[in-house]
């Protein structure tokens, strides 16, 4: 099929539809998604290459969703939001622009539906839409990140345009969710080695052997190659990186990996500085305001350790005690404050729900930390951390049967006397001690004992109860 469409600005709207366009914009700024979304979709159905548009139509169609998951119907074809894609897909094969108009109708009841989206995605394809493509599935990406085959075909998509930098953040992203797939592991691999030789522009030529033949260049190439490099190594490559950076502060590959480097020389600072200012040149990538974001809560907590550690070396000075408490409140606030746009933003991401509910645990708000959690247990990577939060969140309401029943859980899904399973153990103990459990307490201090004497006080606990 030819390209009957082109991807537009909102500059190449005509007058009519620039009326509409602000209309809808008017109306997201008071709250309006619906007719928001009403407006915005009457431009896109005259302009279908209108991205900026279908962008914003879907951030709407995220306020007002649930955010229902896909299920299959009986007979196993796929159902999403009451629409068997299969008939959207060949709708579109036979009408593209038409079938466009139902899958966006779809998608505001839906937006984060990995069926409707990957129709999305093809449909754009047979119109010559390749940016709309692309986000369709990076929609999925940020709403559904565990469904890891269409990440994977949103790779190979990039790939194929030539993208390998694109592609490498979406194979990180699917080791993220599934450590063992290997197939991602390759790819992120492989893609960033391209990315990296794209970046030098290598002749297509010119193979890696043959480049390397230049000591020089073989040196900085094996430097590259480093699973891990000294801390010399990387203050010297980081002098490098600053003088480019220098030079031209808007090349955001410079600046991304100037803030990687400053991340792991634990300058956490220098790291957030440049993180949130990558995110700031960078076309909205949200991994990279997610970095800053979580970079910059790790600063204020160790402004919170410095005034921590400035009182234990005079605990008399009561004005340090006070601007500590002050601080401890306004980082927990602020904390609440970040993760809850977070969960807004993506609400069916229980990584996501675990720090919210993480937040409000630290600020003290234990009912409304709860809920939050329990929707994260979803996650079998966090599992553990998140039933232990979850416990200490039953605990501090007194509601102490419940807190045991989830450090329950969680120990038996922890094989090896770990850290984890040891911290697991010793919440417990503390609970049964609490309920005057004696018994049960010191069966959960002995099970530390045996392998780890001198893990806190346990050796004390256990040693003691035998006096």
């Amino acid at each position: 099929m030819s390209n009957q469409f082109v991807e537009v600005t909102e500059a190449d709207l005509p007058q009519n539809l620039k009326v509409l366009w602000l209309k809808g914009i008017s109306a997201v700024e008071m709250q309006n998604h619906s007719y928001a979304i009403n407006l915005i979709n009457a431009v896109l159905k005259e302009v279908p290459g209108f991205l900026k548009g279908r962008k914003l139509a879907r951030q709407c169609a995220v306020k007002l969703s649930s955010g229902q998951k896909k299920k299959m119907s009986a007979m196993g074809a796929m159902i999403s939001g009451g629409v068997n894609t299969m008939k959207l897909s060949s709708a579109a094969k036979k009408d593209p622009a038409a079938a466009l108009i139902q899958i966006e109708k779809e998608l505001e009841k839906s937006p984060y539906d990995p069926a409707i989206n990957e129709v999305l995605f093809e449909t754009a394809l047979m119109m010559g839409l390749p940016e709309t493509a692309a986000f369709a599935l990076e929609t999925v990406r940020e709403g559904a990140p565990e469904n890891t085959k269409t990440l994977h075909k949103l790779a190979e998509y990039y790939i194929g345009n030539d993208r390998p930098d694109l592609a490498t953040e979406v194979y990180n992203d699917i080791v993220k969710q599934v450590p063992g797939d290997i197939n991602a592991v390759k790819g992120a691999k492989d893609c960033s080695a391209k990315a990296s030789m794209k970046q030098q522009r290598w002749g297509e030529g010119a193979s890696l052997n043959e480049l390397k033949k230049d000591s020089a260049e073989a040196k900085k190439l094996e430097e590259a190659d480093r699973a891990a490099m000294t801390r010399d190594q990387m203050k010297e490559k980081l002098a490098g990186l600053i003088g480019q950076y220098e030079q031209d502060q808007n090349d955001l590959n410079i600046v991304k990996q100037i803030a990687k480097l400053y991340e792991e020389l634990e300058k956490w600072e220098s790291a957030h500085a440049f993180y949130d200012w990558a995110f700031q040149i960078s076309n909205g990538d949200t991994a990279l305001k997610q970095k800053a974001e979580k970079l910059g809560d790790k600063v204020a907590k160790e402004a919170l350790n410095a005034l921590e550690t400035q009182l234990e070396e005079d605990p008399n000075n009561e004005e340090l005690r006070v601007q500590l408490q002050e601080a401890r409140k306004a980082h927990a606030l602020g904390s609440v404050a970040e993760a809850s746009k977070r969960v807004d933003q993506n609400p069916t991401d229980p990584q996501l729900r675990f720090e919210l509910g993480e937040a409000l645990f630290n600020a003290g708000d234990y009912s409304e930390a709860i809920p939050h959690l329990q929707q994260a247990t979803r996650n079998p990577h966090i599992r553990t951390k998140v039933l232990l939060t979850l416990a200490r969140a039953f605990d501090g309401k007194g509601m102490h049967d419940l807190a045991i029943k989830q450090l329950s859980d969680a120990l038996a899904d922890l094989q090896a006397m770990d850290s984890t399973k040891k911290e697991v153990l010793y919440e417990k103990g503390l609970i049964h001690s609490k309920l005057n459990a004696k018994e049960d307490a010191l069966g959960c201090f002995k099970q530390i004992y045996e392998v780890d004497y001198g893990y806190r006080d346990v050796a004390n606990r256990v040693e003691s109860s035998y006096s």
